[in-house]
């Protein structure tokens, strides 16, 4: 979907002073054109253009009353649907379209798309706003994400609103085949495009994480459940590293940014928690605490010599581990 939306100076002139005059109007105190002219700060022939104008492209009930000598709404509640938009705010909505790129493949992207049509058909019919020159000057490169059923979703978001129990199919990250499940939703989380949801496993009779990405043949179960009472979603996960229920016991992660990537580490904020530290050698300290040793892990490894982790032991020992398999995988 392209959409066309560019205001230029003129016509952004015009609007605002559109809606100037119709609240004049709106008042009750019958202005007239030279009246009007003086709130506007125009010449009242630009006035009197203004008013054809309003009545020929917004359909403006608009009548003058002799006896008052000003205007006035035939229509009691007609009023001008403006909205004044800086050039800041359209050229927001000219990026909503090449945004939306980091939802494709998901339930969520029609949505949004139906969502954003309806606000352009309530923008004035004199503003437009022209995404074209994005394509050639303006790239995004999103998170990839896992396809998700759209049934499933939406059985998922229905069955958290009913608090009822949802039946599926699921596999896991350690198993190859699908297995039945059933769980009562409790909590969705959406990370980077990817969507999970927290609920009360009934084989594992626990709390577990689901990825939608994972979830095949849902149905609505007919048992209701309840909240557990004092239920807090974000002891299962950090909402600055990322969505492993693993651990509900944070820990302290120290970790050293070698002095090649030393601006790298310094330009970012990883962690709300986080300390930093530049070393006289060029190379940085990062200190923060997060219950995600499995997302820590994970990220240090895609760094490879650049960052090396100073504890808590059990991380290096988990890096050790990971790096003795790779040397195997390569002889």
């Amino acid at each position: 979907m392209q959409t066309t939306i560019a205001m230029n100076k003129e016509h952004k002139v015009r609007t605002n002073r559109l809606l100037l005059i119709d609240k004049a109007i709106r008042s009750g105190k019958y202005p007239n054109t030279n009246k009007l002219a003086a709130i506007a700060e125009v010449n009242s022939r630009t006035i009197q253009r203004d008013i054809e104008y309003m009545r020929d492209m917004f359909g403006a009930p608009l009548e003058y009353d002799p006896v008052h000598r000003g205007y006035y709404y035939t229509e009691e509640n007609y009023f001008m649907k403006g909205v004044p938009l800086t050039e800041g705010e359209l050229f927001s909505i000219a990026l909503f379209d090449q945004l939306l790129s980091q939802y494709r493949n998901t339930p969520l992207e029609e949505a949004l798309r139906t969502i954003f049509s309806k606000i352009v058909q309530c923008l004035p019919d004199n503003v437009s706003v022209d995404t074209g020159f994005l394509g050639s000057q303006v790239t995004f490169i999103p998170d990839q994400v896992g396809k998700i059923d759209l049934k499933a979703f939406q059985i998922i978001f229905e069955a958290l609103r009913k608090k009822r129990t949802v039946n599926f199919e699921y596999r896991s990250l350690e198993q190859n085949e699908y297995g039945k499940r059933a769980a009562d939703p409790y909590h969705a989380i959406c990370q980077r495009g990817n969507w999970y949801f927290i609920g009360h496993c009934h084989e594992r009779r626990e709390p577990r994480m689901f990825a939608f990405s994972r979830i095949k043949n849902a149905g609505l179960g007919k048992v209701n459940f309840a909240m557990p009472a004092g239920f807090n979603p974000n002891i299962y996960f950090d909402k600055e590293m990322g969505v492993w229920a693993s651990s509900r016991t944070s820990q302290t992660i120290e970790l050293r940014f070698d002095k090649e990537i030393g601006i790298y580490a310094l330009d970012r904020q990883w962690h709300s928690s986080q300390s930093v530290k530049e070393n006289k050698d060029g190379s940085v300290d990062i200190k923060f605490t997060t219950t995600q040793i499995p997302e820590v892990l994970r990220w240090v490894l895609g760094q490879g010599r650049t960052v090396k982790v100073l504890r808590p032991p059990e991380l290096v020992k988990m890096v050790k581990g990971e790096c003795e398999k790779v040397r195997g995988m390569y002889g």
